[in-house]
């Protein structure tokens, strides 16, 4: 582990969670310059290559935000807006969907279509790949088969998580930009936010540094996820990025280098009760008080896949948490959460 911020009690505290949840991963911590660091585990359990600070993992549904920007990018650009009409953006067939649907209710997670993972429906997101081959899935609109003629599930306006509307918002970025949504990613946020690790990967053909995500087997021991996820990350999940990187994307997001000063604030405003004090905006949830957004929230599962991240904006602090097992981030998230609570 590196540390760079002298402080042995809360060293002490995140060794304590590793050493219960045996947390494999990497996380990163930096709060007015101050830096934390550190790594633990295996990226490659049977070449036992271990996990650093610059490797690379999934985050699932840790780069919804991404797609949420790129979204935001083209409506700055006059090419769209957040009224627009599903309808008017694609020309795929949607025979069962409210025509009201527009970019704010896929957005917000409140546009009713069927999400081809409800996990009110479906607890293992394995059950999908008994259907449709993940092989098969190496473009937007092959997703489109595992929802595209079902019908509504919820009414228009009600929360309910949905993956399908941001293989929608992937489907419009490229309709509208004419890249395909992968590239539009790269050059348009990871570049400009200098997140130079980072990308949307095929499984069957990944780059050096990244950590294959382990799912634990009935008899104890592991197997990796390659059977467990679509084959290429899409744009309701699956990216790839290090730790550092997603210190780099909080730093260029809050400081107006993805979009306008006006726009990053639409983004980051709550739209959406979800629970108690926490809403969900146009990128992603958050926790408020009575004056503020305390702080903006990340995460991220897939079998074999952990991701949290948090961003104080009043207290200039950002964390991050990458793990390569289906659990143990959001322990250890809130370990050094709490470590830094005055």
């Amino acid at each position: 582990m590196t540390m760079n911020v002298n402080s042995k009690d809360r060293i002490n505290k995140i060794e304590e969670v590793q050493a219960k949840e045996q947390f494999s991963g990497t996380f990163y911590a930096i709060s007015n310059g101050d830096k934390l660091t550190g790594s633990y585990g295996y990226a490659n359990r049977a070449e036992k290559i271990k996990n650093q600070i610059n490797t690379r993992f999934g985050i699932a549904s840790g780069c919804k935000i991404f797609t949420s920007i790129a979204i935001c990018q083209l409506i700055e650009k006059g090419k769209i807006n957040f009224d627009t009409k599903l309808k008017e953006c694609l020309s795929f067939e949607f025979p069962y969907f409210d025509e009201e649907i527009t970019i704010h209710h896929l957005l917000t997670h409140t546009s009713g279509i069927p999400d081809y993972f409800d996990e009110d429906v479906m607890d293992d997101f394995e059950e999908l790949w008994e259907s449709m081959p993940m092989y098969n899935l190496r473009r937007l609109q092959d997703f489109l088969p595992l929802f595209q003629n079902e019908k509504m599930t919820t009414e228009l306006g009600t929360f309910h998580y949905n993956n399908s509307g941001y293989i929608l918002l992937g489907l419009i970025v490229e309709e509208v930009s004419g890249l395909v949504f992968s590239d539009y990613i790269q050059q348009f946020i990871f570049k400009k936010a200098s997140m130079t690790d980072s990308g949307y990967f095929e499984m069957d053909d990944l780059p050096g540094r990244v950590a294959l995500g382990y799912i634990k087997k009935p008899d104890g021991g592991w197997r990796t996820n390659i059977y467990s996820l679509p084959v290429k990350s899409s744009s309701d999940g699956g990216a790839y990025v290090t730790a550092e990187d997603m210190i780099s994307f909080w730093d260029a997001l809050m400081n107006a280098r993805l979009l306008t000063k006006e726009m990053t604030q639409t983004l980051l405003t709550p739209r959406v009760q979800v629970k108690d004090d926490i809403y969900y905006g146009y990128g992603g949830y958050m926790q408020t008080n009575s004056e503020h957004v305390e702080k903006y929230i990340l995460m991220g599962y897939d079998p074999g896949v952990n991701f949290r991240s948090v961003h104080y904006p009043n207290r200039n602090l950002t964390i991050v948490v990458c793990s390569n097992k289906s659990d143990g981030a959001y322990e250890m998230i809130k370990t050094i959460e709490a470590s830094y609570k005055k």
